[in-house]
């Protein structure tokens, strides 16, 4: 059953096995979610310092810590998942993979509150060569950080004792960095 409705998010109920209601979000406006780890010359992973504000509004994190991402088929109708992998690579990041590896599809990251699914590639890029200027995402994302692959585990420390959150994804996303 349908509670609230707007373009980007959907406030829906179900009946869980119990025979409670389930409230849970939902985006009506896309078919699935892309994550990208962008690893260049495989020695360095790019992340992304965004602003957040759900996060911030409850008094969580400032900022997080991310991956370019996006929605499939939110802006480009009919778009693949490969092609909105290279769409959010170029626009998030100014980049252009060659090669993508999707490593999963369908990893939810909160099961019991949204419906929502991503898919998981890695991007190979051999140069650090920003093609096109990057976008800001309407002023989500403040800054682009390169991370030598063997730091990473101690970046990520830094930066959540100095407050910033760390995204799901991400985390997830970092787990088939091992098999590189």
């Amino acid at each position: 059953m349908l509670l609230y409705d707007t373009k980007y998010l959907q406030l829906k109920s179900t009946k869980s096995k119990s025979g409670n209601d389930w409230v849970y979000a939902h985006r009506p406006n896309a078919k699935d979610v892309v994550v990208i780890l962008p690893l260049i010359n495989n020695k360095q992973v790019l992340f992304l310092i965004e602003e957040r504000p759900p996060l911030q509004a409850e008094g969580i994190a400032k900022y997080s810590i991310a991956l370019p991402a996006g929605l499939v088929g939110d802006e480009r109708i009919g778009e693949t998942i490969e092609e909105a992998i290279n769409a959010e690579l170029m626009e998030e990041a100014g980049l252009k993979a060659d090669r993508l590896e999707i490593k999963t599809r369908k990893t939810a990251s909160s099961p019991g509150c949204i419906s929502e699914t991503v898919t998981i590639a890695i991007a190979y890029v051999n140069e650090y060569n920003i093609i096109k200027k990057p976008v800001s995402d309407g002023g989500v994302i403040v800054n682009r950080v390169l991370v030598d692959k063997n730091n990473i585990r101690n970046w990520l420390k830094e930066q959540e004792e100095s407050g910033i959150a760390l995204t799901a994804s991400t985390l997830a996303a970092l787990f088939y960095l091992n098999e590189v």
